[in-house]
């Protein structure tokens, strides 16, 4: 069994016992999250109406907050002596799978 989950602007496909990193959601290591399903696959049975998903949860359980890797904007202006240098890092969150209740 797995889903299709949004998690964070993004479609994740996901199963029980699953780790992925997703962007930053509030709580804590330790706290349970609800993911919303958008497809839910069961052996032949494939579920993706709005009602049926409605009543379908797929929790999640925060492990750990996380980084992005480092990421350098470099602005340049040519003949001027302009020069502009910013790093970003995502924040982001990983997270475990705990069940799929349909």
């Amino acid at each position: 069994m797995y889903a299709i989950v949004r998690a964070g602007g993004r479609q994740e496909k996901v199963s029980v016992g699953d780790v992925l990193i997703i962007d930053k959601v509030s709580g804590k290591a330790g706290d349970s999250i609800d993911l919303v399903p958008l497809l839910v696959v069961d052996g032949s049975t494939v579920t993706s109406d709005a009602d049926k998903l409605a009543k379908v949860s797929v929790k999640a359980e925060v492990v750990k907050a996380a980084k992005g890797p480092k990421i350098t904007i470099m602005k340049y202006k040519n003949k001027t002596g302009y020069r502009k240098r910013q790093g970003h890092r995502q924040h982001l969150t990983q997270v475990k799978i705990t069940s799929i209740d349909a």
